[in-house]
């Protein structure tokens, strides 16, 4: 009888071990599989974001040079009318992270810097130079990085660089998504997100 229950409790010690065994691989499998699936979103969500913007001006250059001492003022002048098309994109797929399976967490390290691309298109209508003054290469470069600069500052105060964000926390709020409905935990700079608007609050 005794040989009989030692019998019964190594076989059950024996299928306690087996079935631990195989939860644990499954556990693991799965704990890959999930691992897999994380990474495959970024690189499925590693593209160029990119939000477009119009911007129109007019600008009155004008340019003078003294001939003789103060007697004698040359003076060239143009209306220059500028259409620029502006885009603010960010490239995701430089997007630096790192996946821990051990603690089931996905941490971005890095998002990439916006990128703010001008195009600017000049038209140019009465130009007025003199001879000894003429239009030169030195005044068209001049013109195009005033034209720049105010573009620039017309683009920050503009919602432009907003909606590029919006659409940017639109593409990240998809790996909260996907860790969250994994039972993983999302950080961003050693930061937890419980929630897609955490992102809102992020110096991105």
């Amino acid at each position: 009888m005794r040989k009989i229950l030692i019998g019964v409790v190594i076989t059950l010690v024996a299928l306690y071990a087996v079935k631990s065994c195989e939860r644990q691989k499954a556990e693991k499998t799965k704990l890959v599989e999930n691992s897999a699936l994380i990474k495959q979103q970024i690189n499925n969500v590693g593209k160029l974001v990119v939000t477009e913007g119009h911007f129109s001006q007019v600008f009155n250059y004008q340019n003078s040079k003294d001939l003789l001492g103060n007697y004698l003022t040359l003076e060239k002048k143009a209306l220059v009318v500028v259409n620029a098309n502006v885009t603010v994109a960010y490239d995701l797929s430089k997007i630096e992270f790192k996946v821990d399976e051990a603690s089931k967490t996905l941490s971005i390290l890095k998002i990439p810097e916006e990128e703010i691309t001008i195009s600017p298109d000049f038209e140019y209508y009465d130009v007025q130079a003199d001879f000894l003054n003429p239009f030169e290469a030195q005044d068209y470069n001049k013109i195009k990085n005033i034209v720049n600069a105010s573009l620039k500052k017309k683009i920050n105060q503009s919602q432009l660089k907003t909606n590029a964000k919006n659409r940017l926390i639109s593409e990240l709020s998809k790996f909260y998504i996907l860790t969250n409905s994994l039972g993983w935990t999302l950080e961003y700079n050693q930061t937890p997100i419980n929630q897609v608007d955490d992102f809102k609050g992020l110096k991105l």
